[in-house]
């Protein structure tokens, strides 16, 4: 049986598990150490318990926490290339950590958990998402990306469960404080997904297998849990009451996909 549980979700940082027959993998940590070893023990987990960290890119809501957890329990830390150089030009990567590349092109293995990383559009050196199976079903996560892509659909189509970012309301971001420059970043081809792009996105996708659905990556500043909730609803073709939502503070406690 594979689960998956969030231990945190947005721009002040991200940390989701996935779990199967004794395999437990993060998808990046963007958490400082004590913080990341306290939420994992919300969840029933010890440092230990953890068999890798799949890095998406550099961005430090995703990854600065991620060595100095690798390093403080000997956890093997899976990312591009591209990641890794950046966060060595950053000064953030911790000698002596074991470290795998991984591209968009290959899976992997890790124990009993098969690792699927494709690439997306982001403002980062070489970002990659992952889907994570055990066998029998498979989870996307997709946050950080600009614009879909038929590669992302295609890749995504078919799951079990996908956690996807909603992370802001158009309309909020350009009526909002945020400098002209930091808001074409935001909604540009390689920014992050309004509401209504992954309205877009998950209506594009093969969804006859999804049992769980999860926005995640939730702007605190420019959206809104229900305008997100909505969307994905719509999405879904499903009552509000069904959509989960991923938090800053609580992430969401386990699914398990039977």
């Amino acid at each position: 049986m594979l689960r998956f549980a969030s231990l945190s979700s947005g721009s002040k940082g991200n940390c989701l598990a996935a779990e199967a027959e004794g395999t437990c993998v993060l998808i990046d940590n963007g958490l400082k150490l004590r913080e990341a070893e306290r939420r994992l023990a919300r969840l029933g987990l010890a440092p230990s318990d953890i068999d890798g960290i799949l890095v998406t890119h550099e961005h430090g809501d995703h990854s600065c926490g991620v060595f100095d957890f690798a390093a403080a329990h000997d956890v093997t830390v899976y990312l591009s290339y591209g990641t890794l150089s950046m966060l060595r030009d950053e000064g953030k990567v911790v000698d002596g950590v074991k470290i795998k590349i991984v591209s968009g092109k290959e899976k992997i293995a890790i124990d009993a958990l098969e690792v699927q990383p494709f690439t997306v559009p982001h403002d980062a050196r070489e970002p990659v998402q992952y889907v994570v199976s055990d066998g029998a079903s498979r989870l996307g996560v997709l946050t950080d990306i600009g614009a879909s892509t038929a590669h992302v659909e295609r890749t995504l189509s078919g799951l079990d469960a996908l956690v996807l970012e909603f992370n802001y309301d158009y309309d909020m971001l350009w009526g909002g404080a945020y400098p002209k420059w930091l808001k074409e970043r935001i909604a540009g081809p390689f920014g992050h997904l309004d509401n209504r792009q992954s309205e877009r996105l998950l209506g594009a996708l093969d969804r006859s297998r999804l049992k769980h659905v999860i926005g995640a990556h939730l702007s605190q500043q420019n959206n809104r849990p229900e305008l997100a909730r909505a969307a994905l609803a719509r999405a879904m073709g499903c009552e509000e009451s069904w959509i989960s939502l991923a938090t800053q503070d609580d992430g969401f406690g386990w699914r398990d996909l039977i």
